[in-house]
């Protein structure tokens, strides 16, 4: 076992490893394709993971720790750059590191659907990109970020918490803020960010409604704003949405994302048949149609649509699941376990055998 963190995140490094997984009381453990995987290590002390900590915090990062039982921040080391959330259990202290590819997300390379361009061209506007823990958003929001740096000049800025991926200014000169660091909240650095004359925002994650209020107002008045969500369907996310405002105030938010919406894009990542994994999307696009309907608050007439609107780059995620099914680089019974909706799944999988 290696004697130091630098040492078991270069050894992730080296296996194509996502996560690593180290707390008081516990052997430490990798995720490798989504599964949690033994390492069959000694079980970690409390005086080893201190040094860890030390090894990774300054000490009032430590002491930030300590005090909050809970911290988010990141660390780069020579070979890469990981994303750490601190925790405390009832075995003790532990942490969680989120390895980032040394590589800047490319949309092409990633094989998104080629809407995402289309998306990333926009002045205005926002786009949701959302998606459970681990499913790639991140991923996702920074080839977007690359597309826009690489290809027009604009300004971008970003909050994050804490920063993943690190850009270099090409056409576009950007710059990022981390939560903690460089600012105390998303909703004061957003605010403040409409001072500093930007073209795109990025907003690591939409958390109350001050926040979800700032970037509309944002994406209303000349800036094209990014942000994410937790939620794994285009529809609830607009339900997430309307529900962090007052029932008496709902008609008047739907007009306002019916005006600011550009796109949904959910996702999530499946295993494939080669050993590693993809993401299957479902994307609702905010077309006049589309308006309409949120604006009605008539959300189930918007998934129609995105059933049959492929030429406007919308999708269903059970049509991008029988894609995979149908390339043959998913199982049919995988495809099924992530499906929000087994049963329309399962008959188009019949329809195809």
């Amino acid at each position: 076992m290696p004697d130091t963190v630098e040492g078991i995140v270069r050894l992730a490094h080296h296996n194509n490893i996502s996560d690593v997984h180290l707390g008081v009381g516990e052997e430490p453990r990798y995720r490798s394709r989504g599964d949690i995987l033994h390492t069959n290590w000694p079980v970690t002390d409390a005086a080893c993971f201190r040094q860890w900590l030390r090894e990774l915090l300054e000490p009032g990062e430590l002491d930030l720790f300590l005090r909050d039982k809970e911290y988010d921040t990141s660390h780069a080391f020579s070979f890469v750059r990981v994303r750490i959330n601190l925790l405390e259990t009832v075995n003790g202290l532990a942490m969680v590191m989120r390895l980032i590819p040394a590589e800047m997300p490319n949309i092409d390379k990633l094989g998104l659907p080629p809407v995402m361009k289309d998306l990333a061209c926009q002045s205005r506007g926002l786009i949701l990109v959302t998606g459970p823990t681990g499913s790639g958003k991140t991923t996702t929001m920074a080839a977007l970020i690359n597309h826009i740096n690489n290809t027009m000049p604009r300004h971008i800025i970003t909050i994050e918490d804490p920063v993943e991926f690190v850009h270099k200014s090409h056409q576009s000169l950007i710059r990022q803020r981390e939560v903690g660091q460089h600012t105390h909240e998303f909703h004061n650095a957003l605010s403040a960010c409409l001072r500093e004359d930007p073209d795109v925002i990025l907003i690591g994650e939409i958390r109350d409604q001050t926040t979800l209020a700032t970037a509309l107002e944002a994406s209303q008045t000349g800036h094209l704003v990014l942000g994410t969500l937790h939620t794994n369907s285009a529809v609830r996310t607009v339900e997430r949405v309307l529900g962090m405002y007052p029932p008496q105030e709902e008609h008047l938010i739907r007009r306002s994302l019916a005006e600011s919406l550009l796109a949904v894009i959910s996702q999530g990542l499946i295993k494939t048949l080669d050993g590693l994994r993809a993401a299957f999307f479902e994307i609702m696009v905010n077309t006049d149609a589309c308006r309409d309907y949120l604006e009605r608050g008539e959300l189930d007439a918007i998934e129609e649509i995105m059933g049959r609107s492929n030429f406007d780059g919308m999708q269903t995620s059970n049509q991008s699941l029988l894609n995979l099914v149908t390339e043959g680089r998913a199982l049919p019974e995988e495809a099924l376990l992530h499906s929000l909706k087994r049963s329309e799944l399962a008959q188009s999988l019949l329809g195809r055998s």
